[in-house]
């Protein structure tokens, strides 16, 4: 049972000043950043995924800008895969799959951008395909939404999806957490 390291969507145009900017980006950067340390000093297999939009009338994550680059907060090494997706489920239509089952992983750790969205897409995916799936919570963030005259905070939004996820889909668990208790479990069964 090998576990891999999948960092969603963590790029410039969530941050501050891009064109999709996130509730706590920094926050949740900071977070995956600490988690991704401790995969490199274990050396566990990392993939980032990275969006890049080619549907017609995108406005963010688009071909050749800065916006589209991955944050500094979790720039890949040179040996560690970058994957790039063009739709929020990290799987669909990407080498992700066949490349997890090369290295022998079964089981995923994930954080990244936006819970709703390609968070939340990837996380059920990635069950239905068999694999076991822990979410570290506080390194997502997402946005406020709205649907007619409601508006529903971030953090609403955020905690509904991770509630909803947490159980069948995956076990949801903050950094500190994880690198308190669950890293030990995954190194004694790796």
């Amino acid at each position: 049972m090998r576990t891999a390291l999948i960092l969603v969507d963590i790029q410039n145009d969530y941050f501050p000043n891009g064109k999709m900017e996130l509730s706590n980006p920094r926050k949740a950067a900071v977070n995956a950043g600490k988690i991704l340390d401790w995969f490199r000093q274990k050396n566990h297999p990392i993939f980032h995924i990275q969006h890049i939009s080619i549907q017609e009338g995108a406005t963010f994550f688009l071909p050749d800008t800065d916006g589209a680059k991955i944050n500094e907060a979790v720039l890949p090494l040179q040996h560690e895969s970058v994957i790039v997706k063009h739709r929020p489920n990290s799987f669909f239509k990407t080498e992700l799959e066949n490349k997890l089952r090369e290295n022998g992983v079964t089981k995923l750790v994930i954080c990244g951008m936006m819970t709703h969205m390609c968070i939340d897409a990837t996380v059920r995916a990635a069950r239905d395909l068999g694999f076991e799936v822990t979410l570290i919570e506080d390194a997502c963030t997402t946005r406020d939404l709205s649907y007619q005259e409601q508006k529903v905070p971030a953090d609403q939004v955020h905690y509904a999806f991770i509630s909803a996820l947490n159980g069948i889909y995956a076990h949801v668990i903050s950094a500190e957490d994880f690198l308190q208790q669950e890293a030990n479990t995954i190194l004694k069964n790796n």
